[in-house]
């Protein structure tokens, strides 16, 4: 790749990163108990703009070096904290944050990639169930220490995406014919993302057991 075109984009990582440390520098100086808009603002900014910036370092990479992208997004999988668990037939994959508002690409891009790659390499060394008909359940784990106002609407989250990459590797289809969608909202000790992908028969015990063992679970 010619060098002018690299330090070209290398520039314009570089003022993203400049814009990333003057957002930091404006939430530290913001009063969060006068003016919540504003800092959620500003924070939601900042975070949208450092997953702009590591998807933009990634497609450098790509493109200027020998590193492999499925070798490098497995890493990414691993750095991000994506955890897979498959236990008695029922599949679970947590994320480490909470799903991306809709039409957020960029934002979303950071999540799909490693979780494509962090799947494959778990089905290279693990039996995954597939499923034909199956209840696929979406826990969105919110922060207990944190404001109940970041509580999102689910038709505002990027579901598909994240649905498209689980069903390539244990489902016969994702069509609703065959595949119902669940979720839930809950309280935790952290931000994350909680997919379960089970038999439809089995999704009434599995709901009243999580009733039983977590803080707070929304109705259906």
């Amino acid at each position: 790749m010619d060098r002018q075109i690299i330090n070209k984009r290398i520039e314009g990582i570089t003022s993203d990163i400049e814009k990333l440390l003057r957002t930091l520098r404006a939430m530290e100086n913001t009063d969060i108990s006068q003016y919540p808009e504003n800092y959620e603002m500003l924070s939601t900014d900042a975070a949208l703009r450092g997953e702009l910036i590591t998807c933009r370092l990634r497609h450098l990479i790509y493109v200027s070096s020998n590193v492999k992208k499925t070798d490098y997004l497995a890493s990414a999988g691993v750095v991000q904290g994506i955890e897979i668990q498959c236990e008695d037939g029922i599949l679970e994959i947590t994320l480490p944050c909470l799903l991306p508002k809709r039409k957020q690409r960029k934002s979303t891009e950071f999540l799909i990639d490693p979780l494509y790659f962090t799947l494959s390499s778990y089905a290279d060394n693990h039996s995954l169930p597939h499923f034909e008909e199956c209840v696929v359940c979406f826990s969105h784990v919110y922060d207990r220490e944190l404001s109940s106002r970041r509580i999102r609407d689910y038709d505002n989250l990027e579901l598909k995406q994240i649905l498209d990459v689980v069903s390539t590797f244990v489902m016969v289809d994702d069509t609703g014919l065959l595949c119902d969608a669940y979720n839930t909202t809950e309280l935790g000790e952290s931000d994350c993302t909680r997919i379960t992908v089970m038999e439809k028969e089995r999704f009434t015990e599995w709901l009243n057991k999580r009733k039983n063992s977590i803080e707070s679970i929304s109705d259906f």
